[in-house]
């Protein structure tokens, strides 16, 4: 879609002249590299698609093929940026804001000249509610095309004033890397409205009713994500399938050649000896293969007319929308307040009733160092440790297939401690759609803080899979029994996503915390990586009886 803003937000923007940091070297190249470890069937393809075309998918759309993420090359800016030395960076923020602006800067202004701890409390209070007056004002520039920065960053990372905060701690948020150069899908605020806003990601989903107004566009981007899923589903079975066929038709290559060696039969020159019992029973598996593969080449091609089926229905979605004409693919207002309001309801949420809901960045409370703060390459870095000891944590499973799907993350400029899930998928692609989690950029501990909000997915996704038998079955069905066989109180959640977190960081380093019941369901729900079984098997007795039923089963399956 066109990067165009709306009329009606342009008539917005103010005549600020923009502030030039002056120039300093290049700054490095984008980070990511060459994908390791392909798929056999890319191996064939190479960067084409099932259909021949050169994928060009982009951010915004899913990659099955994709097995890991990319490392991260570069976890801060340098040289550093200097937005923050701008004199004016204060009054631009806040200019042609009107009386929102106003009332945040006399709110402001008071709080911070105030003495007696009653007065600061009460002022407190109302810079957080001037504050959420003023965003909404203030959002259409920070997003646009252009944006002016110092309103760009004050919604980004709650940076009203610079000298609210000292010169080592300024220092810091200077150091945090401005653009964004992989497509890994994690988003800064400004960022995540922009693309809700543009129409490139949909609107998360709330209990409320949308305008009439809006509905064909919102109707028409939920077939697209539909017509996407079914798309990359069926492409993703069709790989699997060929993959499968070419396995056995190696396996009888393997059995063809076994079958044609022969050994002199006894007392006979240049006469070949019979076939051995071995040689008998490889024709007996060959004769199994030929059948397998006969069933294999029928579902080929009842998966490649799947494929091109839903390939003509995204084409089709995309030309409605397309005839919808600029005016639909502009940036809607409407659209970015609901969002708004819903990334509020999110930041509520990561903070929780008894946290400290102050918006702004200030000595008072930021005493973070640049790792500790849940920036893009901190939180992408999580995406991958959490990866490499949970190896489904962002698989959903799908015609017996596990799809590797990884979650939209917006990170959030507040002082909170929870991480949150606002939906486990999109309510039109429940198979392979995005997650969509909230994290707080300013929590005591960064790796707790995302850790609580993938349990939370763990436990949403569950629970949608299961629908109305999530208390008898499946992940959330054996836990449930096991809370109510404890004889506990309270949010049955809250309790399993503290035992997840404790899964992840203390068990899968061999210190036993969890109950024995809980260790075994985990264990077979929510597998460790195999390197980190390996390395389990030999801590403990609890850990090897564990390992070792997974070697019976696999020997059971084999029969």
């Amino acid at each position: 879609m066109a990067d165009e803003i709306d009329p009606e937000i342009a008539a917005l923007l103010g005549d600020v002249q923009e502030y030039s940091p002056k120039p300093t070297r290049p700054g490095a190249a984008a980070s990511g590299g060459k994908k390791a470890g392909e798929p056999s069937f890319e191996s064939l393809f190479g960067g084409m698609s099932v259909d021949g075309e050169v994928k060009n998918r982009g951010e915004f759309e899913i990659d099955l093929t994709k097995t890991k993420f990319e490392r991260v090359n570069a976890f801060e800016q340098d040289p550093p940026n200097k937005f923050y030395e701008d004199p004016q960076y204060y009054q631009k923020a806040l200019s042609a804001e009107g009386d929102e602006a106003s009332r945040f800067h006399e709110t402001l202004k008071k709080f911070l000249h105030a003495t007696d701890p009653k007065d600061r409390g009460l002022y407190r209070q109302q810079v957080i509610v001037a504050y959420w007056n003023l965003l909404p004002r203030l959002m259409p520039k920070a997003i646009s095309a252009k944006p002016l920065l110092p309103k760009q960053l004050m919604v980004r990372f709650g940076l009203a004033l610079p000298t609210m905060l000292p010169d080592d701690k300024r220092e810091i948020i200077s150091r945090i890397v401005y653009q964004k150069t992989r497509e890994d899908p994690v988003y800064y605020i400004d960022e995540w409205l922009r693309n809700i806003a543009m129409g490139r990601m949909t609107p998360s989903s709330t209990d409320e009713v949308r305008d009439g107004k809006n509905d064909e566009r919102s109707r028409l981007n939920g077939l697209l994500q539909k017509a996407m899923g079914k798309r990359d589903t069926a492409e993703a079975v069709l790989k699997a399938k060929a993959d499968e066929r070419r396995t056995y038709e190696q396996s009888l290559r393997d059995r063809l050649e076994l079958l044609c060696q022969h050994t002199s039969m006894p007392g006979f020159l240049h006469v070949p000896a019979p076939y051995t019992d071995a040689q008998k029973k490889t024709m007996t598996e060959m004769s199994e293969i030929f059948r397998k593969l006969v069933g294999l080449d029928k579902e080929l091609i009842g998966s490649a007319e799947g494929f091109e089926l839903a390939a003509r229905e995204v084409e089709s979605v995309k030309d409605k929308m397309g005839a919808m004409g600029e005016e639909a693919a502009a940036a809607n207002l409407q659209t970015l307040a609901q969002e708004l309001d819903t990334i509020r309801q999110m930041t509520k949420m990561c903070i929780g009733r008894q946290g400290n809901h102050f918006p702004l960045l200030t000595k008072e409370y930021f005493h973070l160092n640049l790792r500790e703060v849940a920036t893009r390459e901190n939180i992408i870095e999580e995406l991958a440790w959490l990866e490499s000891v949970d190896e489904q944590v962002y698989c959903r499973p799908h015609k017996n297939m596990l799809n590797r799907i990884e979650p939209y993350v917006v990170l959030l400029p507040c002082y909170g401690d929870m991480g949150i899930c606002w939906e486990p998928f999109d309510r039109f692609n429940r198979h392979t759609s995005r997650s969509r989690l909230a994290v707080p950029m300013y929590p005591r501990k960064l790796r707790i803080a995302f850790t609580m909000a993938a349990a939370d997915m763990r436990w949403q996704a569950a629970k949608e899979k299961a629908s109305h038998y999530w208390m008898q079955e499946g992940l959330t069905g054996q836990y449930y029994q096991w809370f109510l066989g404890q004889k506990l109180k309270g949010d049955v959640k809250s309790y399993f996503i503290e035992d997840y977190i404790t899964w992840v960081t203390k068990e899968s380093e061999g210190i036993q915390k969890l109950d024995k019941e809980i260790r075994a369901i985990f264990w077979r729900l929510m597998p460790f990586r195999q390197d980190v079984k390996e390395k389990l098997r030999d801590r403990s007795f609890a850990y090897q009886e564990l390992y070792q039923r997974d070697v019976n089963k696999t020997l059971s399956d084999g029969y």
